[in-house]
């Protein structure tokens, strides 16, 4: 998947009713061709001396579905708020196309759309309600906004509880709910923050399609995650950040260019047990909770799983899974921790 913007495709942007679609902000006429969303040079330093984030740069074009990854605490939750004015940088710009974000935080906040890490508070609104409110209040056209809303009700698999108060849905349906407040009408920039948590696998896969819709409509998806493994599979290209500092930037395929030729080794050790020595065809190994994660050649496959069964035999490990290399892997060895799962924020 390459990150190219689908021209062909953008009008329907514009006929969901979208606001920002060639509209003047601070009286500045004409239309804007050029929506690349970019991050300069962005620095954060709290009063206390906590350097939050640390000269970050990258850019985002439209059509494009970034990842920005990174360990709890990263810097990854303060960069957002930048993004759409709720915290003003100590140095850099944030851009959207001709926009300064940081300047004009109120055109931020009509440029971009945000789903937040926490639930959206719709106890008293039934879910279709909802979802049409915020196409409404973003300016969309009636007609359209309610028949997009219909769309992601029906792509998202939530028929059942189109009518239902947000109060009696589970967690994970509010997520999708949420989901589709936030893209009935989206923005030039959609922001996702761990969009898939509480999320059953079924409709996972319903909404990881909806990501890679939203790029189809010319809209530029900045996708905020732990989940490594799914990220992986959605993104155009990513950036991998841990306290405060860009480690690595491009695409999937490239981060993993270091280890091409190599095998990812997974044991889930027995709890209680110390991990065990090391043979010499181990490249490296990290341990994350109970699993044992080791990269071996490609030429080592056999030993590795000879290993493997021996220490399932002595009870040091339970069992194992042998596989190519993924991003994980990549992210494990320049930020020392695993793949979370959504579960942590930063």
């Amino acid at each position: 998947m390459g990150g190219v913007a689908r021209p062909d495709r953008r009008p329907r942007l514009a006929e969901v009713g979208d606001v920002s679609h060639g509209l003047p902000v601070n009286g500045a006429p004409g239309p804007v061709e050029d929506w690349t969303f970019r991050a300069a040079g962005v620095t954060k330093v709290y009063a206390n001396g906590v350097r939050a984030n640390d000269a970050i740069c990258l850019h985002v074009e439209p059509g494009e579905v970034y990842g920005l990854l990174g360990p709890n605490g990263a810097g990854k939750t303060t960069l957002v708020k930048q993004v759409i004015g709720l915290l003003r940088p100590t140095s850099g710009r944030i851009t959207l196309g001709r926009h300064d974000l940081v300047a004009d935080p109120a055109a931020a906040r009509q440029l971009c759309s945000y789903l937040p890490q926490a639930q959206v508070p719709i106890d008293s609104f039934r879910a279709r309600e909802a979802i049409v409110l915020c196409g409404r209040i973003r300016g969309g056209d009636p007609v359209a906004v309610a028949r997009r809303a219909d769309e992601l009700i029906e792509a998202l698999d939530l028929g059942q509880w189109r009518n239902t108060r947000g109060i009696s849905l589970s967690g994970g349906v509010k997520r999708l709910v949420g989901f589709a407040m936030v893209t009935v009408c989206p923005g030039r920039v959609v922001i996702l923050d761990e969009p898939t948590n509480d999320v059953d696998p079924l409709r996972r896969r319903m909404l990881w399609q909806q990501i890679r819709d939203l790029g189809n409509l010319g809209v530029a998806v900045l996708l905020v995650t732990h989940n490594v493994l799914e990220a992986e599979k959605a993104v155009d290209r990513l950036a991998i950040i841990d306290n405060g500092r860009l480690l690595a930037e491009g695409t999937p395929s490239s981060m993993k260019a270091n280890d091409r030729g190599h095998l990812r080794l997974q044991l889930m050790l027995t709890p209680g047990r110390d991990d065990p020595e090391l043979p010499g065809f181990v490249r490296r190994a990290t341990r994350v909770g109970h699993n044992l994660m080791a990269v071996i050649d490609d030429a080592e496959a056999s030993h590795a799983i000879g290993w493997a069964q021996e220490l399932i035999g002595t009870g040091v490990a339970e069992e194992y899974a042998l596989s190519a290399t993924s991003l994980e892997d990549a992210y494990i060895q320049l930020t020392g921790h695993g793949s979370a799962d959504g579960d942590e924020t930063g």
